[in-house]
């Protein structure tokens, strides 16, 4: 005769079951890892999960009916830029729905290197405002160098140099997840390797990961493959994992170079070394007029010199040539879709604005600009959505074990809306380039894995309670590039830390997003 524990014995005598605050009843469950999903319920108590797998008919005070639906880990977002939503003076745009109608209870940010090094004040700030999804800081390389060099064109000094490294260790001690870089962006472009190095070394000393927006993704600068080199040769020099953001092969000159580029990465991987990448699954970038035609030189000072070099013939002269190359690297006058909100040219291409305006698309460009400093728009009034990527490499990179699911989400593109469900609905459902376990393990547990994020990305017992329940078929983006800011459709329920966010798409006006920070490294000073 079987023996039951004592506790088991009494609720059977008493006709109970063990109670739950929350029971999602009856889903697909996919758990994050890269196990087959079985049909069952996620019990949830207080901010944690307490048990997942078949039904065994547990009372609680909210049940979920999640028959026919799917269930997962909250989705984690490897890159974002959504700095108009969570630090908005309104508290319901601090809800970040752009985030949650996706299913997304993380998100990473700080990224492309520009985020503050003063991590702890940051975080209570946000804490104190209250936000909807949580956030996994980095500090900013951009931000560091700026703050000690300003937008200047040269080398630190040793004392220079002190300071930024000191920078990089205030807000590693403050719980930040690494450095991140955007060497392909001015002032963060004028640095050498070895200063990246240096102040990166200050990130690894206390178990920090390189992220980085690496130097060039295309041709304009030091090429595709060497900038590739290049990152992993910094991760290497500072002892750190290097991770790719949005990883790809920007413009015509490198479209099919996917193979050589995945190549490089995995020599790194197979020589024992950490690197691993996200990727966004749309063909258009989304960037600036700014970044993606002028040559950085001209933007020594910063955004005022720049306009000020425009007013000399000669120096505009170089200017304009150098940006008719980019231009054609790019794929043309036609392939930069104007996105910036409330602005003459918004949803028009650059084609078309040279044409209204009877100019060339260079001139357009530098107008554009011009308009862009006497409104005071710059430089979200500049942004674009540049189409310069292929299939075949997207669908390559997306194929890899080491890469991850990203929106890259900022303002005028709208992958800030809609990526998760794009690449559910294109890449599972319509061109089969994944199962629908890998778009789940690429979007939750393999990156909580990559970014260290302690009980996170997974259903398993005592993980947070970041929960998504979403409709197989009505799961679907309706964002596009005319219409940027439509959010996405088909999420049933998002919990995040045990609190439920979205219902049927529309929020709670709950604000149970937190700012995941990592422990105190044990290279920090002792705080009292």
């Amino acid at each position: 005769m079987t023996r039951l524990p004592l506790i088991a014995l009494c609720a059977l005598l008493i006709g109970a079951a063990p109670a739950a605050d929350i029971v999602i009843r009856g889903g697909t469950i996919y758990d994050g890892g890269t196990g087959q999903p079985i049909t069952g319920d996620v019990e949830i108590k207080g901010d944690r999960i307490v048990y997942v797998g078949r039904s065994r008919g547990t009372r609680a005070a909210q049940i979920v009916d999640a028959r026919g639906a799917i269930v997962a880990p909250g989705f984690i977002d490897a890159h974002t830029h959504p700095d108009s939503y969570i630090r908005s003076k309104d508290a319901t745009t601090r809800l970040n729905l752009p985030w949650l109608a996706q299913g997304v209870s993380t998100i990473v940010i700080g990224v492309d290197g520009y985020g503050t090094p003063d991590v702890a004040e940051d975080a209570a700030a946000l804490t104190k405002a209250g936000i909807g999804t949580n956030v996994a800081p980095f500090i900013g390389f951009g931000a560091v160098r700026g703050r000690v060099l300003g937008q200047d064109d040269r080398a630190p000094s040793p004392s220079e140099l002190a300071k930024e490294k000191a920078l990089v260790a205030k807000g590693m001690c403050a719980g930040a997840y690494g450095l991140s870089t955007g060497l392909f962006y001015a002032p963060q472009s004028f640095a050498k390797t070895d200063e990246v190095v240096a102040v990166a070394r200050e990130a690894a000393i206390r178990g920090g990961m390189y992220d980085t927006h690496q130097r060039d993704e295309s041709n304009y600068t030091i090429g595709l493959l060497n900038s590739t080199k290049e990152a992993i040769e910094i991760g290497r020099q500072a002892g750190m994992p290097v991770h790719f953001a949005h990883l790809k092969a920007l413009g015509v000159d490198v479209q099919g170079k996917a193979p050589e580029l995945i190549a490089v990465i995995e020599a790194a991987r197979k020589a024992g070394q950490n690197v691993t990448a996200d990727q966004y699954p749309w063909l258009a970038s989304g960037s600036s007029v700014d970044a993606a035609l002028v040559p950085r030189w001209a933007n020594d000072g910063g955004y005022p010199r720049l306009i000020a070099r425009f007013d000399d013939p000669a120096t505009l002269a170089r200017i304009k040539t150098e940006m008719a190359e980019n231009l054609r690297r790019r794929g043309g006058k036609e392939s930069l879709l104007l996105t910036s909100a409330n602005m003459p040219w918004t949803g028009r291409t650059l084609g078309q604005m040279a044409d209204q305006w009877g100019i060339d698309a260079i001139d357009a460009a530098i107008r554009i600009l011009r308009v862009a400093d006497e409104t005071g728009k710059e430089p979200a009034g500049v942004s674009v959505a540049s189409f310069n990527m292929i299939d075949a490499d997207v669908d390559r990179i997306m194929r890899q074990p080491w890469v991850v699911t990203s929106s890259d989400g900022s303002n005028g593109h709208p992958r800030q809306y809609a990526t998760f469900p794009r690449k559910y609905q294109v890449y599972v459902r319509e061109r089969k380039v994944l199962t629908l376990g890998q778009f789940i393990r690429q979007s939750t547990g393999a990156t909580a894995d990559m970014y260290r994020m302690a009980e996170r990305g997974y259903l398993k017992p005592g993980r947070f309670a970041d929960v998504v329940v979403f409709d197989p078929v009505g799961y679907a983006p309706r964002a596009d590039y005319v219409s940027p800011r439509v959010p996405s459709v088909g999420v049933k329920a998002l919990f995040v830390n045990g609190k439920l966010a979205l219902r049927d798409g529309a929020t709670t006006s709950a604000a149970p997003g937190r700012v995941l920070l990592r422990p105190v490294p044990k290279q920090c000073p002792a705080t009292s």
